[in-house]
This record gives C-alpha cells, sequence and structure tokens, in this order.
C-alpha cells in the first residue's frame, strides 16, 4: 500500500489510500489519469515537501476538533504542487523526478503539456485526516 509519511511539529502523520483519504478533482477541467495513490508517490518524490500551518473556518469532518470549544478558526496543515496535464491527462508535477530542472513555460513550449493544475494537501492537524484538491490554474 503506498503511504506518505511525515512529521511536523513533533507528531508523525501518514496519509495511506486506507483511511479517509478523499481526492477532489476539479468541477469544469477533471484531470483523469491521477489517484490517490499517484499523489503520494509524488510527495514521497519531492525533495522539499513542507506542510505548513493553515486555518479554515470549518472543523474537519470527520473528529470536528475545535467545534465543542466554538473556535472560530480551525486548524490544518497544508501543502501545495503542481501537475502538469496534456488534453486532460496528467503528464507530470513539478515535484517528479523527471521534471527537476524543467519548467512548465519549457513543457509548454516543446509541446508536451497544455495545462496546469494546483494540488493541495490538506490534513487534519488532530486526527490525519486529509484531502486532496485539485484545481485548474490561469495560463
Amino acid at each position: 500500500m503506498e503511504s506518505y509519511r511525515f512529521i511536523f511539529d513533533g507528531k508523525e502523520y501518514e496519509l495511506g489510500i486506507d483511511p479517509n483519504g478523499e481526492l477532489i478533482n476539479d468541477e469544469e477541467h477533471p484531470v483523469s489519469g491521477i489517484e490517490i495513490s499517484d499523489v503520494l508517490a509524488l510527495l514521497n518524490q519531492g525533495k522539499e515537501v513542507q506542510f505548513d500551518i493553515a486555518h479554515y473556518d470549518q472543523p474537519c469532518p470527520n473528529c470536528l476538533a475545535g467545534k465543542a470549544e466554538k473556535e472560530k478558526y480551525f486548524k490544518f496543515l497544508e501543502y501545495h504542487f503542481y501537475i502538469y496535464t496534456k488534453n486532460g491527462q496528467y503528464v507530470t508535477s513539478n515535484i517528479s523526478k523527471d521534471t527537476e530542472d524543467i519548467s512548465f513555460n519549457k513543457l509548454l513550449k516543446k509541446g508536451k503539456v497544455d495545462n496546469s493544475y494546483i494540488v493541495s494537501v490538506v490534513v487534519c492537524v488532530s486526527c490525519g485526516d486529509y484531502s486532496i484538491e485539485i484545481e485548474q490554474c490561469d495560463i
């Protein structure tokens, strides 16, 4: 089973396929050829994957941490990277080993890609539940 592990503020988190991981694909222009396992593999390839604290106005739907305390903002960990597509099909990412020194513009000029998407990995600080959201970027 593919998984990605990281430590943040002394606590270990494991993102795997089995827990309640969720992939939310772009509604208007969904990307085909990429699944949760692919995102986890990309995170494992990434040299400088670093999660940062993010605050949302809604609690984690899994554990509802902070809701009973009536907090206004809820703490999550977040990491972003980009994926590139050709005709709606996943091709590569900016954290893939095969594109370490190649920019999106160079890939676009060579005709290897035609679109880019931002991938947001959001992890609940309390329970480790996570979601992955893919959104098209403006070129």
